[in-house]
């Protein structure tokens, strides 16, 4: 099941998926209108992270985004092994990080945020970035394994 894995690009993948997030979730991107949509004024003090340093909340996302692209990493390899296509290339990686990003990413925690009273529209920023991770993740895994 591990044989065939990139662990660079396993690592790449993560890299990389910190860095959308980081992108995605910006003071000038998203980050304003989720922090107000989680129901915080305004004009609150913004404090992400809350009483966590910082640094442990960027060490934890990026060992998070490379657990996330191990386990796509070990999909892609064994879609590659069951030759779900003639040659599985980086359009077939990313169709895979598409279904895994709809299908697990974005379907479980709707739940969570619609029952934490969070709404859709929370979900919806949150999840667009996962499933947009697990895209990239899919290309550059299929890349790095191929």
């Amino acid at each position: 099941m591990f044989d065939g894995i990139s662990w660079g690009g396993v690592l790449a993948a993560g890299f990389v998926g910190t860095l959308s997030g980081g992108l995605w979730f910006g003071p000038r991107t998203f980050f304003p209108l989720w922090w107000r949509l989680m129901g915080h004024p305004a004009g609150a003090d913004i404090k992400p992270g809350g009483n966590v340093p910082m640094g442990v909340v960027f060490g934890a996302t990026f060992l998070a985004q490379v657990v996330q692209a191990a386990v796509m990493a070990v999909v892609i390899n064994l879609a590659m092994r069951a030759g779900l296509s003639a040659s599985f290339g980086i359009v077939d990686g990313l169709v895979v990080g598409l279904v895994v990003g709809g299908g697990f990413a974005a379907a479980a925690p709707l739940g969570h945020r619609l029952f934490g009273g969070h709404g859709f529209g929370v979900w919806a920023l949150e999840v667009g970035n996962d499933v947009i991770n697990c895209v990239l993740m899919g290309g550059i895994l299929t890349y790095a394994q191929s």
